[in-house]
C-alpha cells in the first residue's frame, strides 16, 4: 500500500503483511501508524483492519463539516496520546462515499472502534478531547 506519512506527508509503500510490524516512514523515521492520524482510502482501510493486531479508531468526516473541523485537534491529541495502543484513520466520507456507505455512515462526525476486523464501538457527534480521550480509556 502507498500510505503518506502523518508526520512529514512523504508516501511510503509498505507491503500489507508489515503493517502489524509498526513500519517507519523512510524519509523521518517515525512510526507511520502512530502519533497522528493518517488519512486513509476504502483500500489502505480494509487492509489496515485485517492487518492491525491492536485497535483501529476511525474518524468519518468531510472538509464542509464545522463539527467536523472544530474535533479535528481532539482526534489528533487522542492519536497522539494512545500511540502505541491503536491506530488512527480519518475517512473522508465524499471522497470514499462507497466506503462510507458499508460503514452505515449516517451522519457525521462519526467515530467508530475496530478491533480485529469487527467493529466494537460507534459514537456520532463530536465531543471534547478530554471526554474523546476517556470515551477510548475503556478499549485500551
Amino acid at each position: 500500500m502507498q500510505i503518506a506519512c502523518p508526520h512529514c506527508h512523504t508516501q511510503n509503500r509498505i507491503d500489507d503483511e508489515r503493517i502489524a510490524d509498526n513500519p517507519t516512514c523512510g524519509a523521518c523515521h517515525k512510526p507511520v501508524f502512530a502519533g497522528a492520524p493518517v488519512a486513509v482510502t476504502a483500500e489502505q482501510f480494509a487492509v489496515l483492519n485485517k492487518q492491525l493486531k491492536h485497535p483501529l479508531v476511525v474518524d468519518c468526516w468531510a472538509t464542509w463539516c464545522g463539527p467536523c473541523q472544530a474535533f479535528a485537534p481532539a482526534f489528533a491529541s487522542a492519536a497522539e496520546h494512545f500511540a502505541g495502543k491503536a491506530t488512527f484513520v480519518k475517512v473522508d466520507t465524499d471522497q470514499e462515499q462507497a466506503l462510507a456507505n458499508s460503514l452505515r455512515i449516517r451522519s457525521i462526525p462519526t467515530l467508530l472502534v475496530f478491533e480485529r476486523g469487527q467493529e466494537q464501538v460507534r459514537q456520532s457527534g463530536a465531543m471534547s478531547s478530554g471526554q474523546f480521550k476517556a470515551w477510548l480509556s475503556d478499549f485500551f
